[in-house]
């Protein structure tokens, strides 16, 4: 019974955060508490961060990994940009294990199984260096639009992180955070009659979804808002104490309002 706890104390944060090219995933990242990068893709030249030379191999990859836990540093935040270069890796190393030019060239789609278990490697590791090192883990991925197979529903089109669906769904759900960030978007009918037809528009802010939607996949287990702006120091407050406002990304006024 003395082991029983009670109360919320929440720890260094597993969280992912994927979305469209450009948008800023890494540079969120770089805002994380002394982030130290394993980048797996080449786009780094531009941020100001400090980063582990570029991963050309899975066992790379993992002496990356061991280094992180083992090391003598004073890093807080361990970053992988991205996921979907790491996966070309894991690919790679089933390949070459199974002696085989592609991963469809295992039949039954074993390959994607095979590669699980290296996912599952990686996450292992990264479950020590958060519990041992207490460093946050945050995973970076591109977007991918998928289709989904609601039981409930027709099938329907959605964005996820742009991994094969079975990785995807191991990583989502080891995740605390699924983060998705996007540009709002707003959508103006032109024309008229059968001519009508919808013109997006956009302003270039850039948000972050935090709940899972039908067109896009997220969780969080901080009751964050729906939508929080993209800019670390917002989701930090949530698990922090900071002062830092938590409060939904800014919204436009609805049409006929004065904007005040």
């Amino acid at each position: 019974m003395n082991d029983i706890i009670t109360g919320k104390h929440p720890g260094p944060r597993r969280a992912i955060i994927y979305g469209v090219h450009g948008i800023g995933k890494s540079s969120w990242a770089a805002q994380a508490p002394k982030p130290i990068f394993i980048q797996t893709e080449d786009g780094l030249g531009d941020i100001d961060c400090e980063r582990f030379p570029l991963v050309a191999a899975f066992d790379e990859f993992m002496s990356r990994l061991q280094w992180v836990y083992e090391g003598d540093h004073a890093y807080r935040s361990v970053v992988v940009d991205s996921l979907d270069w790491l996966e070309r890796l894991i690919f790679a190393e089933v390949c070459q294990k199974k002696a085989v030019d592609s991963i469809e060239d295992i039949g039954y789609a074993k390959g994607y199984v095979f590669a699980l278990d290296y996912w599952r490697r990686v996450l292992e590791a990264l479950d020590l260096i958060r519990a041992e090192r207490g460093m946050h883990v945050i995973l970076i991925s591109h977007a991918a639009i998928v289709r989904f197979e609601n039981p409930e529903t027709e099938a329907y089109d959605r964005f996820q992180p742009q991994v094969h669906k079975h990785a995807a769904a191991l990583v989502t759900q080891w995740c605390d955070e699924v983060l998705f960030a996007t540009y709002r978007v707003h959508v103006r009918q032109t024309g008229e009659g059968f001519r009508k037809r919808g013109k997006g528009i956009g302003s270039g802010e850039r948000i972050v979804r935090t709940t899972e939607r039908p067109a896009h996949v997220a969780k969080n287990r901080l009751a964050l808002p729906e939508e929080i702006a993209l800019d670390w120091k917002v989701y930090e407050a949530a698990f922090s104490g900071s002062k830092s406002s938590t409060k939904p990304a800014a919204k436009p006024p609805r049409k006929g309002k004065r904007n005040e």
